[in-house]
């Protein structure tokens, strides 16, 4: 974290009203930790519902674009500003593009406006951690006695429940609240945030826009909302042929429906892992798809059904009529072409398991959707991969304005846990309770990590060895350091059986190489 000895911006000496987005783990943890700081705090969720990813919705997610939308669309359309206080549909949808002019019922017509508003997330039914439990928590509380190290998705939603509910977060939450846009106009020192409210009427869904005035905001949104989908030679045109038998992993719900099917899926991630694992339980059978990529899981762990290939290099249709439909025991009518000359065919369906794209629409004036990775100016938030956030200072504070912060940024890492840490050196920095550094020194830390790491996805892994536990004792060191002047509360390190269970998942997770 190098030096802190330079005295507080006068922005985070004047900090009492901050603005949270999102009530996953992350944003339920940044808002505790502000009451906790005596900050006035309001936290927009745009779902009905505390627990961000770990909420299952058995709706899917609206399909993405093929391939996807540049970074600053997100993964919902902004409304414009400044319609009326109502409007019936939303301001920004088209009637015709949704399924809202074509609901014959209420209670229909109420669901699409919801997955409009607030598209459901990735989780599905039979989703479990893969970090135990006794990592997965934050200093804000605890499991229910006898917990087990790995539990269904439904505990870990309860537990960010209970968090939210025990912290008095709850009450400080505006559900089915979207963030549409966040700026500071030049020379001030607030930040404007433009929500719009999705209202359960008895009759048709009503929508209001709102605008709040904050002198911070905390971005808790996480990493796994828009859908990565890949310019592979000819996938558009089997997704715009063949609707239903293409699809991302974040629509995946459960197996099902894929039983007995021959599937192939791109990408050798977590999701490919989990979802050949699930499909092996129902007779399916999966050919994945690798480029060898740093995050792949290794091979030896997919299950008997399931085999690796090489790189997809494109998709072929076969010429079929313009009538023609597929029954459920179809397969495709088309080759797939490895970039080996390999030639695959005979599937059911496809699944597109290449991740998510690093994306804040309601930012999308710091993003630059022209620009790669290397070209992003000292400014600018996301560029046009999408791997990364820049220009923020100890992956949390944005550099030009550390009055924009994130909460949630880094991966390879017990999740819950350090986001917390993080949510804590937040609340005290913007409580003003710790020294902060000026901004060339905020600067030079972040262009050491790039010369460092590179830019790209990278940049936030914290998977080599010692890097999370490094990681958490240089916020520590650097809030402690101001608290034993102040003579104010340390923040707490992890406790002897929290370094317990992190020495043993590192040895496990060796002994698999996964993320070697």
């Amino acid at each position: 974290m190098g030096s802190m000895q330079a005295p507080l911006p006068d922005a985070l000496n004047n900090i009492k009203r901050v603005a949270v987005v999102g009530a996953g783990i992350s944003g339920v943890c940044s808002a505790a930790h502000l009451l906790r700081q005596g900050l006035e705090v309001t936290v927009f969720e745009r779902s009905g519902i505390a627990g961000g990813v770990w909420h299952y919705d058995p709706r899917p997610a609206p399909d993405p674009s093929y391939p996807n939308e540049s970074p600053s669309k997100g993964d919902y359309k902004i409304s414009p500003a400044g319609r009326h206080a109502y409007a019936t549909p939303p301001p920004g949808y088209d009637e015709s593009e949704t399924d809202l002019s074509m609901a014959v019922d209420d209670t229909k017509r109420m669901s699409a406006a919801e997955i409009e508003h607030a598209p459901p997330g990735p989780a599905y039914f039979g989703l479990k951690n893969n970090v135990p439990t006794r990592l997965m928590k934050s200093i804000l509380g605890d499991y229910p006695e006898g917990t087990e190290d790995f539990v269904s998705q439904k505990l870990l939603e309860e537990y960010i429940q209970n968090l939210s509910r025990d912290t008095g977060v709850e009450q400080v939450t505006l559900y089915n609240t979207r963030v549409e846009e966040i700026n500071k106009d030049t020379g001030s020192d607030t930040w404007t945030v433009r929500t719009l409210v999705l209202e359960h009427s008895s009759h048709r869904p009503r929508f209001r826009e709102q605008s709040w005035v904050f002198d911070a905001v905390v971005v808790a949104s996480g990493h796994y909302n828009m859908p990565r989908i890949p310019a592979i030679p000819g996938l558009a045109e089997w997704k715009a042929t063949w609707p239903d038998r293409v699809m991302h992993s974040k629509r995946y719900r459960t197996p099902e429906p894929f039983a007995s099917e021959k599937v192939f899926l791109i990408g050798a991630g977590v999701s490919s892992w989990d979802i050949a694992r699930e499909l092996d339980r129902v007779g399916g059978t999966t050919i994945q798809s690798c480029r060898g990529g740093i995050f792949d899981i290794p091979e030896t762990l997919l299950p008997p059904s399931a085999m690796r290939v090489g790189e997809v290099a494109a998709f072929e249709n076969s010429p079929v009529p313009s009538s023609a439909t597929l029954n459920k025991s179809d397969t495709i009518p088309g080759r797939i072409l490895l970039s080996d000359g390999t030639q695959l065919e005979g599937f059911h369906r496809v699944i597109v398991s290449t991740g998510y794209i690093t994306s804040y629409p309601f930012l999308a004036h710091l993003h630059e959707d022209s620009l790669t990775a290397e070209q992003a100016s000292d400014d600018i938030l996301v560029t046009a991969d999408g791997d990364m956030v820049h220009n923020l200072y100890a992956d949390i504070f944005y550099i030009p304005d550390p009055t924009l912060a994130f909460v949630g940024v880094p991966f390879h890492v017990a999740t819950f846990a350090l986001f917390d840490v993080q949510a804590q050196a937040v609340a005290r920095a913007f409580a003003g309770r710790v020294s902060f550094p000026d901004v060339a020194e905020r600067r030079a830390a972040y262009e050491q990590k790039k010369t460092k790491k590179g830019v790209g996805r990278s940049f936030h892994s914290l998977k080599d060895d010692g890097a999370e536990l490094g990681y958490a004792d240089s916020l520590r060191a650097w809030v402690n350091r101001s608290a034993d002047e102040l003579v104010d509360e340390r923040m707490p390190p992890y406790t002897e059986e929290w370094l317990q269970a992190h020495a043993e998942m590192k040895e496990r997770l060796k002994a698999l190489r996964i993320g070697d």
